[in-house]
């Protein structure tokens, strides 16, 4: 939870230019390999924005347009997610939409969670149906 909110004021500062500092996750078990292999699978552009750096360093974080987009791969199931919860379905990938937190969005996978904050005057559709490709290929190892 603390990481979420760290990762939401960064990414309002993030129009400074530079690198982002983004609180990379720790995966557990299988989700390792598969946020390894969707490391190699991110697009270098996203909704017209360029693929950017994060500080630290980590496989499991990748930011465009300055941290204006960024994901986190293996972050843990989100805490409001409810198994009565509708996801929306996007390219074969069930995306939650956090109803607290309208730019943050969580592909629910297996075996591994991704996270994505989209932020700016990028389209949520558009970001998350460029980023259901390489996801549901990490579902399918």
């Amino acid at each position: 939870m603390r990481a979420a909110a760290v990762l939401l004021v960064l990414l309002a500062l993030a129009g400074c230019g530079g690198t982002v500092q983004v609180e990379p996750p720790v995966p557990q078990g299988p989700a390792v390999a598969a946020c390894d292999t969707l490391a190699t699978l991110l697009p270098q552009t996203l909704d017209g924005a360029a693929r950017g750096a994060s500080t630290p360093e980590s496989p499991y974080v990748a930011v465009w347009g300055d941290g204006v987009i960024a994901l986190r791969c293996g972050v843990p199931r989100p805490a409001r997610m409810a198994p009565t919860d509708q996801l929306q379905e996007i390219g074969g990938v069930g995306w939650f939409a956090d109803p607290e937190r309208p730019t943050l969005f969580t592909a629910v996978t297996d075996p591994a969670y991704v996270e994505v904050t989209i932020g700016g005057e990028h389209t949520p559709a558009e970001v998350l149906s460029d980023l259901s490709k390489p996801v549901a290929q990490i579902s399918q190892q």
